[in-house]
């Protein structure tokens, strides 16, 4: 069972690495470690409801990370062009300098998609200043979620 504690240990780790890169689903991974924990110890650091509850949660958080972004990108007034330039900068970025190149590059989608649209410079810098702030929000809601799964995996691991 040991194999197992350490697979769950390096799932959770993959599942911190996963909230900042888009390819690897962080707050799944962590939440799949927790279940190889329990599976390990007979099912016995964490009770049912515990389990439910925490994948319910696993479920809000992914789904806030698709949403969080285009809050803050329609707060900061980015068009849907500017959304889409975004999410293709991002897509471009995971390939480039990982995973600050989909920040950068998210954001120079934005500025470009904006200025497609005709919107002067300022405006388009506050839109893809908005997709910045979206997304570090979206990274810090499942940093701080795979985190806490990742301190109790720790502590339940012995």
């Amino acid at each position: 069972m040991i194999i197992f504690t350490i697979l769950g240990l390096l799932i959770s780790v993959a599942g911190l690495i996963g909230c900042f890169m888009q390819i690897l689903p962080g707050p799944t991974f962590s939440y799949l470690a927790i279940l190889v924990l329990s599976f390990a110890k007979s099912w016995e650091p964490f009770s049912t409801p515990f389990l439910i509850v925490t994948f319910l949660l696993t479920i809000l958080v992914s789904v806030l990370d698709y949403i969080i972004p285009s809050i803050g990108a329609k707060k900061y007034g980015a068009s849907k062009m500017g959304i889409g330039g975004s999410v293709i900068g991002m897509i471009t970025g995971i390939f480039f300098f990982p995973p600050f190149g989909m920040l950068l590059f998210a954001f120079l989608g934005a500025l470009i998609g904006e200025i497609i649209t005709g919107k002067k410079a300022s405006l388009a810098l506050q839109a893809g200043w908005g997709i910045i702030v979206g997304n570090i929000a979206s990274v810090a809601l499942k940093l701080s979620f795979s985190g806490v799964l990742l301190i109790l995996y720790v502590f339940n691991m012995f």
